[in-house]
């Protein structure tokens, strides 16, 4: 898992039919207090959270467990948001998102 912000939407003339009704997005990894990059964009299904351009998220890239947040064991999908940051809190330090 990462944390990471929605930094753009992706659109395909074809899609799986288990991404039908699913949003894909590109997430940059990032620290999460400091908000730095931490690496390259990655593509990513929108898990019904309601993340868009801009949001900070919490990333799910495992493919197994990807694909059970989606409730499809067949989907072809590595990579998942299952959560939008409100806060983070660590060493005593506190982010916190709009």
């Amino acid at each position: 898992m990462f944390v990471g912000e929605v930094v753009g939407n992706v659109w395909g003339t074809r899609k799986d039919r288990s991404l039908r009704d699913r949003a894909l997005l590109l997430v940059r990894p990032i620290d999460p207090l400091t908000e730095e990059p931490l690496g390259d964009a990655v593509m990513a299904v929108e898990g019904g959270v309601g993340a868009g351009p801009g949001s900070v998220v919490l990333v799910l890239d495992e493919g197994g467990s990807a694909r059970a947040v989606l409730g499809d064991e067949a989907a072809p999908v590595r990579t998942v948001i299952v959560g939008i940051v409100d806060a983070v809190s660590s060493g005593g330090k506190v982010k916190t998102y709009d």
